[in-house]
């Protein structure tokens, strides 16, 4: 793109900013009122009282799980969880030090070759590989960890949630019950956003009819960078540099100075608070005390204050989070994972949708360059 401005359309709008793309039913965003709804259900209300399969149902149904439908939903996930010898083996074959969200990338690649639906795009097939996709990401991802730092692999249980299982594949240890509901909550305000970089990268990909896999490895590319979901590293990353309270105002002021971004702070939506981040801060607050944290979290409160009064920007979902994973002890580096195996979900529920009612997503470009050139032969130039 030129940044040349001239003829530049007077309906043009830089990175799509305000347009709509797209009409849908699943999440509604709605920035008057700082306010993330899934399937007309305030998120932070489902982060707080349901599970995250009960939201994994709503996102793929269309509404919330009654006691039998959810427990047939889990137990379908439950038996997805066990991940192949075959799967595993070339998991083994990715080289120690990889990017976890390329090794993510190349992971979901494989399931897509094992899995008997890949090429079909049918509403029926769609939800089976989207139960498959949201049951085994967190296998795959505690996996590659593990793998990675040459650690023994450690399969899933079949009697704990989806959210307490990934940390007990992570550890080898089964998480305290609060930790543990805390962890789910941010899944849950992490499985869907509307139509964010990476779930309108995966759109773009499902309406060339591509199949669900595709979509998803595409969304993955797109949530590596850190201005999408390697913002939760980045905003750990600062606050472990800043190291202490008293180092807030002077760190911030050269920040400041320098003109660069602090990760974690602010939102192309939402206009006075990501709505997802007070309800994780209250999680992170609860969590700092029971693991005896006393150092973390009020610096994390110091950087808020500082930055809302030099910047008037807010926490997004990714500070807080960030804070509550360093927390529990999950490695900084399976932070994006994290993020994606929450999303599945949301990713999954747009892409069958996509393939519903499908037309080709394909915008027009403005053409800014120059016009009537002459064609000069090569040994005239």
């Amino acid at each position: 793109m030129t940044s040349d401005n001239k003829n530049i359309p007077h309906n043009y709008s830089p990175g799509l900013e305000g347009i709509i793309a797209g009409i849908s039913d699943i999440a509604e965003i709605d920035p008057d009122h700082d306010a993330l709804s899934y399937r007309g259900y305030p998120a932070h209300v489902l982060a707080e009282h349901a599970t995250y399969l009960e939201v994994a149902y709503l996102l793929l149904n269309g509404k919330l799980p009654n006691r039998a439908e959810l427990d047939s939903f889990s137990n379908e996930l439950t038996q997805e969880r066990n991940l192949s010898q075959q799967f595993l083996a070339f998991l083994k074959h990715i080289p120690q030090g990889a990017n976890g969200m390329t090794s993510l990338s190349m992971a979901i690649s494989c399931l897509a070759i094992l899995d008997l639906d890949t090429q079909k795009n049918d509403r029926s097939s769609n939800l089976s590989k989207a139960k498959r996709l949201i049951a085994q990401s967190p296998a795959v991802v505690a996996a590659l960890y593990r793998i990675g730092h040459g650690q023994k692999l450690i399969k899933p249980t079949s009697h704990l949630s989806h959210a307490a299982n990934f940390l007990y594949m992570m550890t080898g240890k089964e998480p305290d019950p609060e930790i543990a509901k805390s962890f789910q909550s941010t899944m849950i305000l992490y499985a869907e956003h509307g139509f964010n970089a990476s779930t309108f990268t995966a759109l773009v990909t499902a309406s060339t009819l591509s199949d669900m896999h595709s979509a998803v490895v595409s969304a993955l590319g797109t949530l590596k960078g850190p201005l999408h979901g390697g913002a939760n590293e980045g905003a750990i990353e600062t606050l472990l540099s800043i190291g202490d309270i008293k180092n807030v105002e002077p760190w911030l002021k050269e920040t400041l100075k320098r003109k660069e971004k602090v990760m974690g702070f602010g939102h192309r939506i939402y206009r006075k608070q990501d709505s997802r981040a007070p309800l994780q801060k209250q999680m992170v607050e609860r969590i700092s005390k029971r693991v005896g944290d006393t150092k973390l979290f009020p610096l994390a409160c110091k950087l808020e204050e500082a930055m809302k009064r030099e910047k008037n920007l807010f926490p997004n979902v990714d500070y807080f989070s960030s804070v509550l994973y360093y927390l529990i002890g999950l490695p900084i580096e399976v932070y994006t994972p994290i993020f994606a195996m929450s999303r599945m979900a949301g990713w999954a529920a747009h892409i069958i949708e996509q393939h519903s009612a499908n037309v080709l997503i394909r915008p027009d470009c403005h053409y800014s360059g120059d016009k009537k050139m002459k064609f000069v032969p090569i040994d005239e130039r």
